[in-house]
């Protein structure tokens, strides 16, 4: 994904605070669980959460950084699916969940990728780490930089594994945007590991954990969490009529308690929300003045389609206005930020969203410069 977009959409992301109307939210359910967080991806939007800030051990949900950091791997070319990775005795003798692999062989990457995701095996995380960065500890290193890059500000970890450690933590809403990064910026490899129901290696077939993708065909991910502290833990993401939604459900009593839960969120937010494509891409929001350009003119508007997610009913009545920053002044790059759209329901406001230029602008010549500032100094 290019840089500039990848920057528009984290300011879309961070500067999405919808300043909904109490009187026109839909009451959210209540979970039998200690956080949750419902997120439409779309928009970046949290239709609901509770204790979402709430420091939490991830459990086996950590798993999700570590294939992050394999993929990135992966489209880096510093890994090859068919490279086969030496099993350390490390790796070996990690405790909990397991892929069964052995001790002083060589495993292919793809198979230890299946073994992380559907099998949840820890063996396979350790191998996955050492081959990347050397050691455990390097790799933990990673996943903390990778945290800070994502925005997971209140994540620490200190393994690749997800097994128990005071210092190892995360919340609802990091998960939420670690989930939801895995899933914009891997698109075919979310899509083909983590609906996977069963993985066999070694002779040993173990079924995939998250119970949704064998009673809701719209699930196609994501991971299962579980230890003593952490509870029963499932993220999960459904795609109905083209709408992505993402749940966070931490600290479930049960298996099966995780699985209802989450079914119950997701269920909640295709019933009580509508998405509404507020602006296509690439299409011109505005022509912004520049001054001093080469051209008069910026094009304004959104690198990726501006959906947003309202209360049912809803739709027909969203109105939006554009407000330019003042004196937009040339040099203007692809990306930069030319003013905000304002999105209001009844006349009420419902968030705000950065307007960016399409297309560069640069320096006009010196006879323009000099014409756009004796015009400034009178405008």
């Amino acid at each position: 994904m290019p840089l500039f977009r990848k920057t528009v959409l984290l300011a879309l992301s961070l500067a999405f605070a919808a300043q909904a109307m109490a009187q026109q939210l839909p009451v959210p359910p209540t979970l039998a669980a200690k956080s949750w967080l419902l997120l439409e991806m779309a928009s970046n939007q949290v239709l609901t959460s509770e204790k979402s800030d709430e420091r939490l051990e991830p459990a086996s949900l950590t798993k999700l950084m570590t294939a992050y950091l394999t993929f990135a791997a992966l489209h880096n070319k510093t890994l090859a699916l068919d490279q086969s990775l030496p099993v350390s005795e490390k790796a070996w003798r990690t405790g909990g969940s397991k892929m069964f692999i052995r001790v002083d062989t060589q495993v292919p990457v793809e198979d230890l990728i299946k073994g992380m995701i559907v099998q949840s095996g820890n063996d396979a995380c350790v191998t996955l780490a050492e081959g990347i960065a050397g050691s455990e500890e390097n790799f933990t290193q990673m996943m903390n930089r990778e945290a800070q890059r994502l925005g997971m500000n209140a994540s620490s970890f200190r393994n690749s594994t997800g097994l128990p450690d005071p210092e190892h933590y995360t919340t609802a809403r990091d998960l939420s945007l670690l989930a939801a990064a895995l899933i914009r910026d891997f698109p075919e490899e979310y899509k083909k590991y983590y609906s996977m129901k069963e993985y066999t290696y070694n002779n040993i077939t173990q079924p995939n954990r998250n119970r949704l993708l064998y009673i809701d065909p719209s699930v196609d991910g994501v991971k299962t969490g579980h230890t003593e502290a952490a509870g029963y833990c499932l993220i999960s993401s459904a795609l109905r009529d083209k709408r992505r939604l993402l749940s966070v459900v931490l600290g479930t009593d049960s298996d099966s308690a995780r699985a209802s839960e989450s079914q119950k969120l997701l269920n909640w937010g295709y019933i009580s929300y509508d998405a509404v494509t507020v602006q296509a891409k690439d299409q011109a929001v505005a022509m912004v003045r520049a001054w001093k350009g080469a051209q008069s003119e910026a094009k304004a508007g959104f690198p990726s389609d501006l959906s947003i997610a309202v209360p049912k009913g809803y739709a027909d009545k969203v109105k939006s206005e554009f407000v330019a920053e003042p004196r937009i002044i040339a040099p203007v790059e692809a990306g930069q930020k030319l003013g905000m759209l304002k999105v209001s329901i009844d006349g009420k406001v419902y968030g705000e969203y950065p307007v960016v230029a399409l297309e560069n602008v640069p320096l006009g010549n010196i006879f323009i410069r000099i014409l756009d500032t004796i015009r400034l100094w009178f405008n």
